[in-house]
């Protein structure tokens, strides 16, 4: 059956990009390797009784958009917000953010009454270039290089950035190219609260937060919103693959054939235009349009022959950097962490928030360095969130499910060591530090998932064990990501599209590629180019 479009890679924007395309007519087909939908954003149960995200673990840049347009909440999704952003443990006590402007204030006031008089001025500074990047999420990027379309394209959005004051234009300048720890000076001076800024510099992000660059990933963290709260994170009701079932919903919905184990092999090239997909075993399939939601690097660097592309795209992709340091953890607990600076076993907020262990850029910046060196660092950056003090439906009674989201673990261990023979070690260190601060943390354990970076790159594609699909660096972002020149969603072959999170806006569950991806195929199909001329806006 020769079909309009196939989807490589059943991930949310893969999804995403389906159902935009179907609901414009075209019959498209997702074809996913694994047995379930959803790509990093599945619930899986992995102790009997006990189930939580797998990868993806929490709820904030997803658009509103196409929210609304997928009708998800009529497929069950929901998120509940965390009634505090996040809780840091440290050792002179503790730090809450989040809340309400005048609760954090109140908070950032006992390490410093500077700090809190700075923050709402702070707060606003970044929610204006927050609300650029809003709106700039679901727009192409101008191609360089395309012509009068594209010099159009960039004098659009380049008037958007114009449109900012000047102290907000120094602002954005600011955090493209400075370290978060640069950028955080700027405002704070106490620890804590620079601490609890800076952790989104390095989420997903192998760097330090003295790291130039790393202040953008701060900023690609703040821009999301949950209910209408603009910042604001949250727990999706039956965990993330929640998410990806209601969007798989809706692609049916409006046509959409999703194949599940079907595994492509490698994409048709005939005469210099995709013609389809072959599949694991030799199966092809045939079809005009390829929107691949594997990262860059798998795609160009397995899926498609070397002699499709040019030398110099093959230089460029070669250099494509991924890696983003992440070591995630799933762990079924006998009863909530008790923590020494706020004690307690009965569920509070700070236990339905992020739970942080990065006291200080100091902490952060030591980590990076032992794992440039080491593998992984000595006193790890550790995320902990517990999704069963909002959703029963995850654990037994009485029990609960946590994810670990672990950062400053090397992509490729130093001495040629494989984290097939180091991941158990690493898991104990993190469940080590953890108890450090919660004492009965390790004795609540009951069992444990674990997804080294190799074991990301294995089961999800992630080249490297890049959640991102590539570093969100100034130099593969925007109209470069992945390479100047194809950042507008079109690859270097005609007919191949690329629709995953190495394309703007980047990673995180925001579906945003998977919308432009769809929006860049059609205003390329000459009928339907005109048809849905206005459709980005409506």
């Amino acid at each position: 059956m020769r079909y309009d479009a196939l989807i490589v890679g059943g991930g949310h924007n893969g999804l995403v990009c389906a159902f935009y395309l179907a609901r414009a007519g075209l019959k498209v087909r997702v074809l996913e390797r694994r047995a379930v939908v959803g790509g990093a954003a599945v619930t899986e149960e992995f102790h009997p009784g006990f189930r939580n995200s797998t990868a993806s673990y929490t709820v904030s840049l997803l658009r509103p958009k196409l929210i609304a347009d997928m009708k998800l909440a009529d497929h069950g999704f929901r998120v509940v917000e965390r009634p505090i952003a996040n809780f840091f443990p440290r050792g002179d006590g503790y730090l809450k953010l989040g809340g309400g402007m005048a609760r954090t204030q109140a908070e950032f006031a006992r390490f410093s009454a500077r700090d809190a008089a700075a923050f709402p001025a702070y707060s606003d500074a970044l929610e204006r270039i927050a609300e650029l990047l809003r709106a700039m999420a679901l727009t192409v990027p101008p191609n360089a290089g395309g012509g009068l379309g594209a010099l159009v394209a960039a004098a659009a959005q380049g008037r958007r950035l114009a449109a900012l004051p000047l102290d907000a234009q120094r602002d954005l300048l600011a955090l493209f190219v400075q370290s978060a720890r640069d950028f955080l000076d700027g405002w704070f001076e106490s620890d804590a609260v620079k601490a609890a800024f800076g952790f989104d510099a390095v989420v997903g992000n192998f760097a330090g937060a003295s790291t130039p660059g790393s202040a953008y990933v701060l900023l690609h963290h703040v821009f999301g919103e949950v209910n209408g709260h603009k910042g604001a994170w949250g727990h999706a009701i039956g965990g993330m693959g929640a998410i990806t079932q209601a969007m798989a919903a809706a692609c049916r919905g409006v046509g959409v054939e999703i194949s599940l184990e079907t595994q492509v092999e490698r994409l048709l090239v005939d005469g210099g235009r995709v013609a389809g997909v072959m599949l694991a075993g030799g199966a092809e399939i045939a079809a005009p349009i390829v929107a691949a939601n594997v990262g860059p690097a798998l795609l160009y660097r397995q899926l498609v022959d070397p002699a499709d592309l040019t030398p110099e795209f093959r230089r460029r992709i070669a250099g494509y950097r991924t890696g983003s340091g992440t070591f995630r953890m799933n762990v079924a607990l006998s009863e909530l962490p008790d923590f020494t600076v706020l004690p307690g076993r009965e569920c509070a907020e700070h236990h339905r928030a992020g739970i942080i262990i990065a006291p200080t850029l100091d902490y952060m910046d030591a980590a990076f360095d032992d794992a440039k060196r080491d593998g992984w660092s000595r006193r790890p950056i550790v995320e902990m969130t517990i999704p069963s003090t909002v959703d029963d439906s995850l654990a037994p009674p009485g029990a609960h499910v946590a994810s670990l989201f672990c950062q400053q673990f090397a992509p490729e261990l130093p001495g040629g060591r494989s984290w097939d023979d180091a991941r158990e070690a690493a898991a104990d260190h993190v469940i080590a530090t953890v108890t450090e601060h919660a004492p009965n943390f390790k004795a609540s354990v009951i069992a444990r998932q674990i997804h080294s970076p190799l074991d990301l790159e294995r089961k999800f594609g992630l080249i490297g064990g890049d959640i991102f699909h590539g570093h969100m660096s100034l130099d593969q972002l925007w109209a470069a990501r992945p390479i100047l020149g194809y950042g507008a969603y079109r690859g270097p072959i005609a007919g191949l599209y690329m629709c995953g999170a190495g394309t703007h806006p980047g990673g995180g569950v925001t579906g945003a590629p998977g919308h432009n991806a769809a929006h860049a195929i059609l205003g390329d199909r000459s009928v339907a180019g005109r048809l849905f001329r206005r459709w980005p806006r409506e």
